[in-house]
């Protein structure tokens, strides 16, 4: 039953699970956290300056090729003029409203939760509407660059705007890696599901839960999207207090000792399997 799901659900889904996406990640995770009070901010575009959006660290450097993870932040009012992107990212929001399209599409402002996919060489402009606006971006190659429009082209991938709304949750009795007494929820977003390939899922964990996330690939990443949790690789170690927009990475066969008190959703990245008991 549950690998019929997963069939189903890739099929569904296509136009943004195998629209290019990377396969791999060769640097492996390390046992890591930073906690949201603990993040390194920039500039986006330092040649901007204060007219750039905000970029805090996550992990990797997007300066350099190689991938990474970092948190954008925008004022209320932003609006980018229209450019284009050497590389193809991904993010979801994690505070406010963005709206990410066509400089000639209608404002499709997409709420906290929302996913979208921008690919590589496709103009487009990005704008912010709420009073705290905040995505996390995810890039598997580097360095993330902005370009004019005069040097578009087109990498065969296509834009994606999931609203929150729309996202597919299964339950844990639908999933082979997700204990069914956790009662977790997961939606997929991109990647491949197949033996050590490399894939990103939201992982939402009910109020009051307790468990660990043991990762079973090279490597882990996962960002608190919403909600917080208090986490310890081992109960030897003090509790460190995630809250969003925090991260931790783990390393192979490493195991998070995770509790919840309010329904909180994860942003996991894997380069294949992890388990939630």
């Amino acid at each position: 039953m549950k690998k019929n799901i997963l069939i189903v659900l890739t099929l569904v889904f296509g136009v943004f699970v195998n629209a290019q996406t990377p396969a791999t990640d060769d640097i492996k995770s390390v046992n890591e956290v930073v906690t949201a009070d603990n993040i390194e901010w920039g500039w986006l575009n330092p040649l901007r300056g204060d007219k750039s959006p905000a970029a805090g660290k996550l992990w990797g450097d997007r300066t350099k090729n190689e991938p990474a993870g970092f948190l954008v932040k925008f004022k209320k009012g932003f609006s980018s003029p229209p450019h284009i992107h050497n590389i193809t990212y991904r993010g979801v929001v994690i505070k406010g409203l963005l709206h990410n399209d066509d400089e000639n599409a209608e404002k499709q402002w997409l709420p906290a939760g929302s996913y979208w996919q921008q690919p590589a060489g496709e103009a487009h402009i990005t704008a912010a509407d709420g009073e705290n606006n905040m995505a996390f971006l995810d890039i598997q190659e580097g360095p993330y660059l902005v370009k004019p429009t005069s040097e578009a082209f087109d990498n065969a991938e296509r834009p994606v705007n999931v609203d929150k709304t729309n996202l597919v949750w299964l339950n844990a009795n639908d999933i082979e890696w997700v204990s069914e007494k956790s009662n977790v929820e997961t939606a997929f977003l991109w990647g491949s599901h197949q033996k050590n390939q490399l894939r990103a899922t939201l992982l939402k964990l009910p109020a009051g839960f307790k468990g660990k996330i043991k990762n079973l690939s090279p490597n882990l990443r996962a960002v608190v999207i919403s909600g917080g949790i208090s986490h310890q690789f081992s109960k030897k170690e003090d509790k460190k207090e995630l809250n969003a927009p925090s991260y931790f990475g783990a390393e192979e066969n490493a195991t998070s000792i995770i509790s919840a008190e309010k329904e909180t959703v994860l942003y996991i990245r894997s380069n294949g399997e992890f388990e939630v008991k």
